[in-house]
């Protein structure tokens, strides 16, 4: 493979993990483990000063494609959730389920022992009772500066923590959509607040999260598990998902079928 064509295939898998950082159901974490990038991104993250001339040379095409996809799907996204919240949720929820068996299978990578599913459980448990106190309590979350730097450490937290998709935690509290939208429409009243969660994020938890993820892979990862599905079971719209119930399972069939078909072409490239 020639450097130029080595270059586009970066760009586009760079998109990809953009995509995936936005798109609910996907991680952006997971595509970096998949493209094999993962790694340098972890030691750029923890480590910028050190690590900035070796590191960013090799990654600027994974960075520039990051971009184009995280910014190029968010007009996209939020267009659908205002226009159809449903089944556009319904879909999303596919993904994720579409998503887990591969996650799954990268959580147990390293070996499952008890303390893997005492972790998955724990971290379900946890996600739920706090989800389900939230609505039952009917917290009401307007957006202000302290969300949107709440929704920019779930951003970055979906990079550090391979399976953790942000829009997992944002869609139960009712903050994907309006952050989405605030992306997609450059409101920087939105913008800079994420900015500064998503760097205070890596400066707080990268260097810890890539120690756990060395040296407690399994347990850490079966915990990121346990969190995106009890936030999945979170996000179906219950009290409205019969309404056009045939074309909400539609989507959510297609959204299971995208997830195994992307899971299926990541499968071609090579990890590190």
């Amino acid at each position: 493979m020639n450097k130029v064509t080595k270059t586009i295939l970066a760009v586009f898998q760079g998109m990809l993990v953009g995509l995936g950082a936005v798109l609910p159901g996907v991680s952006g974490g997971v595509l970096c483990v998949i493209f094999g990038i993962y790694k340098p991104v972890m030691e750029l993250l923890s480590e910028p000063f050190k690590n900035l001339r070796t590191h960013v040379p090799k990654l600027f095409p994974y960075i520039v494609g990051g971009a184009i996809g995280f910014l190029g799907v968010a007009k996209v996204l939020a267009f659908l959730l205002d226009a159809y919240p449903d089944p556009s949720v319904c879909l999303f929820i596919g993904l994720i389920v579409g998503m887990l068996p591969s996650l799954f299978k990268e959580a147990g990578e390293e070996g499952r022992d008890k303390w893997s599913f005492v972790s998955f459980a724990i971290a379900l448990a946890l996600i739920l009772a706090l989800l389900i106190s939230l609505e039952k309590f009917s917290v009401s979350i307007v957006p202000n500066t302290a969300w949107w730097v709440f929704c920019g450490f779930c951003a970055a937290l979906s990079i550090i923590a391979p399976g953790m998709s942000f829009s997992t935690l944002l869609m139960p509290l009712n903050l994907y959509t309006p952050f989405i939208t605030g992306i997609s429409s450059f409101d920087f009243s939105c913008i800079i607040p994420a900015v500064i969660g998503a760097g205070l994020t890596v400066i707080l938890f990268a260097k810890f999260v890539d120690h756990m993820l060395k040296t407690h892979y399994s347990i850490c990862f079966h915990a990121i598990l346990g969190v995106v599905c009890a936030a999945t079971i979170m996000t179906v719209p219950f009290k409205t998902v019969m309404n056009n119930w045939l074309v909400n399972l539609i989507c959510f069939v297609l959204g299971v079928i995208g997830a195994l078909l992307l899971d299926k072409f990541n499968s071609q490239f090579p990890k590190e």
